[in-house]
């Protein structure tokens, strides 16, 4: 088949990953991405054809013409469990030439049904005994915490097996390896879900590593969300869903002759303490390098037989068999965390003997990677992590509460060490080093983890503070994207809240592919609604901070469905949680009858940390009329249509109620604060006639306060677009580039790198804030991101558009003289880029294939507009739909664009 010089498939997806392996989905998303080189392309028509490794033809489309199709669900023969599928689209464009790419994904398990295998651990009453005063030191910092233990299955195969696969899991945290090579390269994995509802299992081709004879698969476990510390609740501080570690885990070989073996967990595995004391996610990791037990990972290693000579606490012993419940099993559904990128040290700086202070210059998520040497046996390594330093130059870590973060090496003698935690993580920029007698930069790496969601998107523009902003939003993101979307990664938290992730999220997409990643934690958010309907404050569920889900928090499992349907045209994010959705409006509106949200709000965190405080009972209402719009949406999208109908009368009449009962004749509204504002128009929850008084008034406090904010968490997304949208981008240039608290630019003036918790976590005239509450890496205040795609750089799509398929671009420059952005959509590649130089504006616009897009010209004689050099009016794939003061609106097929308009 010739290849098409136009339209053509790309990036292939099977439900929203790259290739996975193990899946356990019967009808996965196989999806593609359009490019082309030339203007107007469209696909007319795809074909998809998938095929079992064996060559069984299992599903084929047949050619389906569909101008607007990125994407298929499967509806072929039944899948089987562990078996790979190719698959391959064919797009043919509307000239009639065609495309083809391949790709390929792999079932998991399929069904709790097809496992053997049963959870094992090591014998929790084999107990760790603190000597003193050898162990003095340690007596208390592990207070409570449990070592890492380990536990190998030694096998033996009469040739290397054409295919192998380990499906693996833990309550608690794992690390396997066959014959001492690490299997994948998933950190903390299995990741964090409520044990009780669901427990993920990960799937790696090892392939490679099981030789003819002698084999050895071993795995190390240690607490992780499972046992250890998690949250901040005293009465709760650990263990919340059981007390010691687990493994369950399948080594499926198939030979060559096609017989197959499976090395399942069972009574025949053997485990011992490991040399790692301690591992807490919170409290940090301690090696104790004199108990290692080299090659205990290879054949013919340690575990094998008894050793009298080996100390008790080294001696490897039968597993104890914990049971065989595997209904829980489901197979990972997002991208694994993973070691992404490294960070040499900015500098080093001795400040004691043995002391040394590193300076990694950038606020991150991850561990250090520390090489140390001269150490005598016995000597202790102390790394202790922070965010920033104190007014006297050292570390701070008041702001950690109750989390040590502090990670403890000791030595085995004078050979050459490298020191690197694998089941703890921090959230730091500098590091304090106490122990060795030198430390040099190339001495201690940052090694950076966080969900691997493939970055998608991109923004600069001429200001260098604001090109700061971006970048501190985007590792804010990363920081906190950690098998769940958390609210900071530093102190003794980390947890799944509802409402920073749904404020968050518009900007997350843009930046980042996050499909699966929040198709996973959205399995959290329904597995932690109660039998009544009430969403939860966090996902996965915690005990402590399990009530009803509070306004703004528990609405995120309305917002985040509906927002994700949006950007991916992915109807399953809205067909999977409708029901939940509906039982969440159902709740609000059965314990407030008279629909103002009084009742059942749960710890109510209003407008969280805003300087101006929102009356709780407007702020409720606003987002009960929203989830219910919302639902009333989504029933209308997957064909609910007594679903689109009952919600949807019901947001009419929250509507009226709110402005009955909050709003004044002139558009004034309860509270008059911002938020109230931007929430009634966000909503759009006022008749038409009350909107020019309610914009004015919001314009009114936004410049009585500087220009300035007073939103907090809820707000703050909302008040760039409402301003946009009602015509005073000018002001929300004006907040973007303020430098005084409350502001964006205000951290990044005291050495910000990523997005504070409060807008005054920090003043030259007050110092810290209480540090019971003052994270310097928490991302719900850098939702402004959002706005710099869109409104800056111009990057949108039409109000009514899903997946890209209508483009918007309107720029927004301000004084700006330049901005730039992109985003690989599911539809393609959509880009922005303008300029303005010389009394000239300059627009370059890219529009993928399928899709097509409205373009704003800023131009003060529309007339005058041209495209590629000739008058806009003769442009091909051009046609214009109207003009208005300084602005031409043009209609573009696909391809690219290269505007030019003069200005005055």
């Amino acid at each position: 088949m010739a290849e098409s010089q136009s339209v053509a498939p790309y990036g292939l997806r099977c439900d929203h990953r790259v290739r996975p392996l193990g899946i356990d989905e019967p009808a996965p998303l196989l999806s593609w991405r359009l490019a082309s080189g030339r203007r107007g392309d469209a696909p007319a028509a795809y074909r998809v054809r998938v095929r079992a490794e064996d060559g069984e033809r299992v599903w084929d489309t047949g050619e389906v013409a569909d101008p607007g199709a990125v994407g298929a669900r499967y509806q072929g023969r039944r899948l089987r469990p562990r078996t790979r599928y190719r698959w391959t689209v064919t797009v043919t464009g509307a000239d009639g030439a065609s495309a083809e790419r391949e790709s390929w994904f792999e079932t998991g398990m399929m069904s709790p049904a097809e496992w053997t295998a049963s959870w094992i651990a090591h014998d929790p009453s084999d107990l760790d005994v603190v000597d003193a005063p050898e162990e003095g030191a340690l007596a208390l910092t592990d207070h409570g915490l449990q070592p890492a233990v380990r536990l190998r299955r030694a096998f033996e195969v009469t040739a290397a097996p054409v295919r192998a696969r380990l499906y693996v899991t833990a309550r608690g945290l794992y690390e396997a390896r066959v014959n001492g090579v690490r299997a994948g390269d998933a950190e903390l994995a299995p990741g964090w879900t409520d044990y009780r509802d669901r427990i993920d299992y990960q799937v790696y081709d090892v392939t490679d590593l099981v030789r003819a004879g002698g084999n050895v698969l071993a795995v190390t476990i240690a607490d992780g969300w499972w046992s250890g510390f998690v949250g901040f609740d005293p009465r709760r501080s650990g263990a919340h869903y059981g007390t010691f570690p687990q493994l369950l885990a399948e080594l499926h070989l198939v030979h060559a002759d096609g017989t197959s073996d499976i090395v399942a967990t069972g009574g025949d595995w053997r485990s011992a303490r490991s040399p790692i004391r301690y591992a807490d996610l919170l409290m940090g990791e301690c090696h104790d390098l004199r108990r290692e037990t080299p090659g205990w990972d290879l054949p013919g290693g340690p575990g094998e037989e008894e050793d009298a000579d080996v100390p008790a606490s080294g001696r490897w012993r039968p597993v104890r068999v914990t049971g065989s419940d595997r209904s829980r099993l489901t197979a990972s559904v997002a991208q694994p965390v993973r070691a992404v990128r490294e960070l040499a040290a900015r500098s080093v700086t001795r400040v004691g003997a043995e002391r040394f202070l590193v300076d990694f210059g950038q606020n991150f998520a991850g561990r250090v990677r520390l090489t140390v040497r001269g150490l005598a046996r016995g000597d202790r390594v102390v790394i202790r992590h922070g965010e920033t330093l104190d007014d006297d130059g050292a570390l701070y870590t008041a702001n950690l509460r109750t989390a040590a973060a502090t990670d403890v090496l000791i030595a085995a003698g004078p050979a050459e060490t490298v020191f690197e935690p694998r089941f703890t993580y921090h959230g730091f920029r500098y590091a304090e080093v106490t122990g060795p007698s030198t430390l040099d930069a190339g001495g201690i790496t940052g090694v950076v983890l966080h969900s691997d969601t493939p970055w998608a998107g991109g923004f600069t523009c001429s200001d260098p503070d604001v090109n700061r902003l971006y970048e501190a939003i985007g590792w804010g993101q990363r920081s906190n994207f950690v098998s769940v979307p958390t609210d900071c990664p530093q102190r003794d938290e980390r947890l799944g809240w509802l409402a920073d992730a749904q404020v968050f999220l518009p900007t997350a997409c843009l930046n980042a592919d996050v499909a699966a990643f929040f198709d996973g934690w959205l399995r959290e958010v329904r597995g932690a609604q109660s039998p009544d309907g009430a969403f939860s404050n966090v996902a996965p569920r915690l005990a402590g901070v399990a009530d009803d889900g509070a306004p703004g928090w528990g609405d995120a499992g309305v917002l985040v469905p509906w927002h994700l349907y949006r950007v991916y045209a992915d109807e399953r994010f809205l067909e999977r949680n409708l029901d939940a959705m509906c039982a969440w409006v159902d709740h609000v509106h059965r314990n407030n009858p008279d629909l103002v949200w009084s009742r059942r709000v749960g710890p109510h965190f209003a407008d969280w940390l805003a300087p101006a405080p929102t009356p709780r009972d407007v702020l409720a209402t606003a987002y009960f009329a929203h989830s219910a719009e919302l639902t009333s949406r989504a029933g209308e999208v997957v064909g609910e249509p007594e679903v689109a109908a009952r919600y949807g009368a019901l947001a009419g009449h929250i509507r009226k109620t709110f402005t009955e009962r909050f709003v004044t004749p002139d558009g004034g509204i309860e509270g008059d604060t911002q938020t109230a504002y931007l929430l009634a128009l966000a909503f759009d929850l006022l008749p038409p006639d009350l909107v020019p008084g309610a914009v004015r008034r919001l314009v009114e406090l936004v410049r009585e306060a500087g220009p300035g904010l007073t939103t907090g968490f809820l707000g703050v997304s909302l008040i760039a677009p409402v301003l946009d949208a009602h015509g005073h981008s000018d002001l929300a240039h004006a907040l973007l580039r303020r430098t005084e608290p409350p502001s964006w630019l205000h951290p990044l003036r005291h050495g910000a790198t990523t997005i504070w918790e409060r807008w005054d976590g920090y003043t030259g005239e007050r110092g810290f804030q209480a540090a019971a509450m003052n994270s310097f890496n928490h991302y719900a205040l850098g939702s402004i991101g959002e706005w710099l795609y869109r409104g800056v750089a111009g990057l949108d799509q039409a109000p009514g558009s899903v997946g890209y398929r209508e483009v918007l671009v309107r720029p927004r420059p301000g004084d700006l003289a330049s901005a730039e952005a992109s985003h690989e959509s599911v539809r393609g590649t959509v880009a922005t880029r303008w300029t303005r130089r010389d009394g000239m504006f300059h627009l370059q616009v890219t529009v993928p294939p399928g899709a097509t897009a409205t373009v704003h010209i800023p131009a003060d004689d529309p007339g005058g507009v041209t495209e590629s050099g000739v008058p806009v009016a003769e442009a091909a794939g051009v046609r214009i739909v109207g003009t208005e003061p300084g602005e031409l609106r043009c209609r573009t097929a696909s391809g690219e664009y290269r505007f030019t308009a003069e200005l005055h």
